[in-house]
Order: C-alpha cells, then sequence, then structure tokens
C-alpha cells in the first residue's frame, strides 16, 4: 500500500513545462564528432568493405548531414 501525503496547493512548486528539455536534439548536437575520411576508411577495412575515394567523400557528407539534422 502507498503512503499518499496531502499538501496545501501554495506549497507546490509549479515551474513552466519547456519542451527543449526532453528532446535528443539538444543532446545530438552536443555530442556530435566531426567525421573523417580517414575514420571512414578504417572502419571499411574492419568490416571488410571495398570503396574508393569517391565513395568515401560521398559517405562523409551524406553522415555529415545526417548528424547536422538536414
Amino acid at each position: 500500500m502507498k503512503k499518499v501525503e496531502v499538501v496545501k496547493a501554495e506549497e507546490v512548486e509549479v515551474k513552466p513545462f519547456i519542451l527543449d528539455d526532453f528532446t535528443q536534439h539538444k543532446v545530438q548536437h552536443s555530442m556530435m564528432n566531426k567525421i573523417t575520411k580517414k575514420e571512414l576508411k578504417n572502419l571499411a577495412d574492419d568490416l571488410g568493405l571495398a570503396y574508393d575515394d569517391a565513395q568515401i567523400v560521398f559517405t562523409k557528407k551524406l553522415l555529415s548531414a545526417y548528424l547536422l539534422g538536414k
């Protein structure tokens, strides 16, 4: 059984609801790291994927745009 505490209305603290405090949009920008070609090449090598420089450049642009939310 839960205990309930009864309080008066003036004892309750009221704060405005700010939606940005509960969304991940704010967190993603603060955690975003710049992607380098070297990191992408190393990742492709680790995964055993074939690539060329044009694919690396395209992937870098695509991931950067995705992380920026464009």
